[in-house]
């Protein structure tokens, strides 16, 4: 799957995406100017506006200067919405999930469901080539679903109804989450958000007219007497239609952008799994479980495009935003036939703690249905295999990474992840190695300098091979510090760095893949944007990296660095005297790079590889260098012998 073509596929489709929703407002106008001319017309109350009586024909109500103050304030209003829903989805997957009702779930369960949905995220992550995102999980709903919410890889989470969990087998899972993490590498997370704020602004408008409606029908004692009063619920009815028919074209633009990245996320999901199987039969659960995917989180429906599958019944939609179930299936089983598997559906014991999450059609029914499967002994949860306990788990990881076992466990808990990650930095040198442990102490976390002596040997001893995937296990722990827990770490983690005075490239990649992975969860963060279309825009910083990269691979640096630039075309591009391929060049020029389209970056990552050696191989720490380059650029580490 070239993920690369699909991002830049995805930015492109934010075009049709801005001149569909501009088609949608300008409707929305004037549909608002015609409803606002059909009320004076035949209310013949004109001379409210004009003092004047009401003469000539319908037409005679339409003036280019009402149309042109009902336009603007409808594109004011639109714009306003948009920007603050904008605001408040971009600041990543955490604020989408939670506002969904979301919990997250932390290393330290012990649900066994989520136990195991966790180990499943790891391995798709594992898969992907990226860091483990956090998980969140939807309590109080019964249906099968997911979602991939964020703007970047970096803020990115995974989101899992309480029915996903406990209902579908290890590799059906598998396969659910494996699609969701095809979303957040193909680049439609970012599109999604952007989608949700456009179609608020559409829908808004409705929001209003509901909101006159109501408060014309509280006030009819005045409003009997008051033409004012009139007017409001009758105005309220006018933009309630016009949200709905704003809700029409929000959900024809979904249908539009959102159906085909389905099919494209399905098959991205047999490519991480190695295995049709996964996929395909957790659609088959799909269509034979009653509850299907459907999910009644108060804001689900604004960000119904972002599922797995869809969340409202198809009576209630006009335009589908996801594929039919069984078109879907025999995409990936050409051989099926046509029987979904049957699973029982989990009943509630009570009532959901959070009204209007999973509330809706459960009520007083679903207490008798829950009474009844209690004097039947009726077991909810007999066909989902959790798999083995946290520690077995543990084991298969450290087997599987070849990292000792006690650094797994470590890398599941909030100190040991910090402890981890400082052991990292500590310099094997004796001398060095006991100041940066007195730095350590002084920051005054109990029990962290102990752990951090404990484990920096069995650290050191990993090499460069497998600092990264140590990194990578350790981020979802560390996302569950606090912001002032956050600041002392990143602080630490600096001071360790200029202990000896001197920053090396190994270090500035693990601190890159730190800050680019953590900061997002702590800090409002600015993607990077695509503005750079030519590389000639982006020479200077092309040179730097080459140029680093080449000294760093040790064996002649000007004839691996004429290797690069030749593969971007920069045949008389000269490599930078040594005393200027500084690790704060490099680090600016790469910040710089994030911002190329994205079918530029493979070309730049295929340079830095052609740089670090000639014959395509890539020794441990260059592999290093490379994937804290793809994280900064906001793209999935790439496979060395497919560039």
């Amino acid at each position: 799957m070239d993920f690369f073509a699909q991002q830049d596929l995805a930015r492109r489709n934010t075009r049709l995406l801005t001149l569909l929703f501009v088609a949608a407002v300008f409707l929305l106008v004037a549909m608002t100017n015609a409803a606002v001319a059909a009320f004076l017309y035949f209310s013949q109350q004109y001379s409210i506006y004009s003092g004047t009586s009401a003469s000539g024909g319908f037409l005679s109500y339409f003036t280019w200067a009402r149309f042109g103050a009902i336009g603007f304030a409808i594109t004011c209003t639109v714009a306003i919405v948009v920007m603050v829903k904008w605001m408040q989805l971009s600041a990543g997957g955490k604020a989408v999930a939670e506002s969904m009702g979301g919990s997250r779930i932390v290393p330290q369960t012990r649900d066994r469901a989520e136990m195991r949905c966790l180990n499943v995220v790891e391995e798709m992550a594992l898969a992907a080539n990226m860091p483990v995102p956090p998980v969140y999980v939807l309590n109080d709903e019964r249906g099968i679903n997911a979602f991939a919410a964020g703007v970047t890889p970096a803020d990115a989470v995974i989101g899992v109804t309480r029915g996903t969990i406990a209902h579908l087998k290890r590799h059906e899972l598998q396969g659910v989450i494996a699609h969701e993490f095809s979303h957040i590498l193909n680049g439609d997370m970012r599109l999604n958000i952007r989608l949700a704020a456009m179609l608020k602004g559409i829908t808004f408008i409705g929001d209003i007219g509901h909101f006159l409606l109501r408060s014309g029908y509280r006030g009819s004692g005045y409003s009997t007497r008051s033409n004012a009063g009139a007017i409001m619920p009758l105005l309220g009815l006018a933009l309630w239609a016009m949200g709905w028919l704003g809700g029409m074209l929000a959900g024809f633009i979904k249908a539009a952008i959102s159906r085909q990245k389905e099919y494209l996320a399905d098959a991205s999901a047999v490519q991480y799994t190695r295995s049709p199987d996964g996929i395909a039969d957790a659609l088959k659960v799909i269509g034979g479980y009653i509850p299907g995917t459907l999910v009644h989180a108060a804001r689900a429906i604004d960000m119904s495009h972002i599922f797995f599958g869809q969340i409202q019944h198809r009576l209630w939609q006009v335009f589908a935003t996801h594929p039919p179930l069984r078109t879907r299936i025999r995409r990936l089983d050409k051989h099926w036939n046509g029987e979904f598997i049957t699973r029982r559906a989990q009943e509630y014991a009570a009532e959901p703690s959070r009204p209007g999450h999973g509330s809706v059609g459960v009520g007083r029914a679903a207490l008798v249905t829950a009474a009844i499967a209690s004097a039947a002994e009726f077991d909810a949860i007999t066909d989902a295999d959790f798999g083995p306990e946290t520690q077995a788990l543990d084991s298969i990881t450290a087997q599987r990474q070849d990292i000792p076992l006690v650094l797994v466990q470590n890398s599941h808990d909030p100190l040991g992840a910090q402890a981890l990650v400082l052991s990292l930095l500590v310099n094997a040198q004796t001398a060095l190695a006991e100041v940066q442990l007195q730095i350590v102490d002084e920051v005054g976390v109990q029990g962290l300098r102990d752990t951090v002596a404990l484990l920096y040997p069995q650290v050191q001893q990993l090499g460069p091979p497998l600092r990264l995937p140590l990194l990578e296990m350790s981020i979802p722990a560390l996302k569950a510090i606090s912001p002032r827990q956050y600041r002392t770490f990143k602080t630490t983690c600096l001071r360790l760095i200029k202990a000896d005075k001197r920053t090396e490239l190994h270090e500035w990649c693990l601190f890159q893949l730190l800050r680019h992975y953590l900061d997002s969860e702590f800090v409002r963060v600015a993607p990077s944007t695509a503005r750079h279309r030519k590389l000639t825009r982006v020479r200077d910083e092309l040179r730097v990296a080459l140029s680093v990269m080449a000294y760093e691979a040790n064996e002649r640096p000007a004839e691996q660095f004429s290797l690069g630039a030749s593969e971007l075309g920069f045949n008389d591009m000269q490599i930078l005297p040594a005393d200027q391929a500084t690790v704060v060049a490099f680090s600016r020029a790469v910040n710089e790079l994030a911002n190329c389209y994205p079918l530029l970056k493979p070309r730049v990552l295929k340079a830095l590889v052609r740089t670090a050696t000639g014959d395509g191989t890539l020794s441990p720490a260059e592999k290093e260098i490379i994937a804290s380059i793809a994280a900064v650029m906001d793209c999935p580490v790439p496979d060395v012998e497919k560039l």
